[in-house]
C-alpha cells in the first residue's frame, strides 16, 4: 500500500484540525473555570454554567509569539432575576480579563 503526497498532506491537515479543536475545548474549559472562580469572589451567579465563543483572532503575547485571542460571552446575575452579559478574554491558554458590570442596588 502506497501513500501519495496528497494523502499525507490531507492526513496532516486533518490531524491539525483535530488538534485545534481539542485545544479550543481545553481553553473553553479554562475560561469556564476562571468565570466560576470570579463568581465566587465577586458574589454573582453564573447562569447556564457555560461560556460561548463570540470572537477570535490572532494576537501576540508578551513574548511576541502568535496566539489565538478568544472572547467568550457568558450570562450572570447578582440577584437571580436580572440577566446580564459578561465577557472573558483568553490569549492562548492564558486568562487576560473578565468583564462584568458592578452590582448597583435597585432602589424602590
Amino acid at each position: 500500500m502506497y501513500f501519495t503526497l496528497i494523502d499525507i498532506l490531507l492526513l496532516a491537515a486533518f490531524g491539525l484540525v483535530c488538534l485545534y479543536f481539542l485545544e479550543a475545548v481545553r481553553v473553553r474549559e479554562l475560561a469556564v473555570q476562571a468565570v466560576r472562580r470570579a463568581s465566587r469572589e465577586d458574589d454573582f451567579q453564573l447562569l447556564d454554567q457555560t461560556v460561548h465563543l463570540q470572537r477570535f483572532s490572532l494576537s501576540r503575547d508578551e513574548s511576541g509569539r502568535w496566539r489565538i485571542w478568544r472572547q467568550y460571552r457568558f450570562d450572570y446575575s447578582y440577584d437571580g432575576v436580572e440577566r446580564r452579559q459578561g465577557f472573558v478574554i483568553m490569549l492562548g491558554k492564558q486568562l487576560k480579563s473578565i468583564v462584568v458590570s458592578e452590582n448597583t442596588p435597585t432602589l424602590h
